[in-house]
């Protein structure tokens, strides 16, 4: 067998464990309760009102971000935004929504760093966490000195 062929024998086996996490990933209790609160938001209209009023909201405060502060109207499209998502975030589905969001995110993140530190520990992985933990240069930490 050639160096060639045992490296697509290789990447497709390869594929299969990833197609297999996927299943697995696919059947969790976290993508149950993702799927499940999703089908409660799209089936509330008082939800999707209330969404419908936000994304006119955020159009308006987007429109008037473009000029700056110095737009007559921007603290006020700014203040109509926030209100309209607290509006949003008052409703039980959104709340349940948002924490079997989190809940997913976390296990794909935690399967991520898995898989990425199997190869290597200096393999940088992406997170929807808005402040990242750890040093290096990448995450405003402090300088490990392994970056270059």
């Amino acid at each position: 067998m050639s160096i060639m062929e045992q490296q697509t024998l290789d990447m497709s086996a390869l594929l299969m464990e990833a197609y297999n996490i996927g299943d697995l990933i696919n059947a969790s209790r976290e993508v149950t309760e993702y799927l499940v609160s999703k089908q409660a938001i799209e089936a509330s209209s008082g939800v999707q009102e209330a969404v419908k009023h936000f994304e006119k909201k955020k159009v308006l405060f987007e429109e008037c971000e473009r000029f700056g502060r110095f737009h007559p109207d921007f603290n006020r499209a700014m203040d109509e935004m926030k209100d309209a998502q607290d509006r949003l975030n008052q409703f039980a589905e959104v709340v349940r929504f948002k924490q079997a969001e989190k809940a997913l995110d976390d296990l794909l993140h935690e399967v991520s760093t898995t898989i990425a530190y199997a190869v290597s520990e200096s393999v940088k992985v992406p997170s929807n966490d808005p402040l990242p933990k750890g040093g290096g240069c990448s995450t405003g930490g402090g300088c490990s000195g392994k970056c270059s």
